[in-house]
């Protein structure tokens, strides 16, 4: 940060405070909601299924747990990455970690048995099938008597 240094009432020299800097930075920010990491979830019904997809790139299939809980889908990931640098008398160690959890829950329309789900390209879809009784009938005309 650049302050405006007044030396006998001239302002055009331009001297960069470091107690303002000092006193004016935030050593430990308060985290924001943006922050943290909560993959949107898009849902859409077809005649046969419900198919829910999150875009959550950089992730393995193995960072994922999709579990049922009685009528509560519950999809989880959990990701850890430490780096460590020793180079010429120094070391840097760095590391990340994020995580999320979102629940849903199902109608009982649904085949939950027959519930599946595929990652590729940064995209997890699940694809949660409907029963037969729940699928939508086409429209028929019924004779008059």
């Amino acid at each position: 940060m650049l302050t405006l240094a007044k030396k006998n009432g001239n302002t055009n020299s331009f001297v960069p405070s470091i107690w303002n800097d000092l006193f004016e930075r935030e050593f430990f920010p308060t985290p924001k909601l943006e922050d943290f990491s909560m993959p949107a979830v898009n849902v859409r019904e077809t005649e046969d299924m419900h198919i829910m997809e999150l875009a959550v790139p950089g992730m393995k299939k193995s960072d994922f747990k999709i579990e049922l809980d009685n009528d509560t889908l519950i999809i989880s990931a959990e990701k850890k990455n430490e780096q460590e640098e020793n180079e010429k008398g120094y070391t840097r160690k760095e590391f990340n970690y994020s995580s999320f959890r979102r629940s849903f829950s199902l109608p009982n329309t649904v085949e939950s048995d027959k519930i599946d789900a595929s990652y590729k390209d940064g995209l997890l879809t699940i694809t949660i099938p409907k029963k037969e009784e729940a699928k939508q009938k086409p429209a028929r005309l019924i004779k008059i008597s």
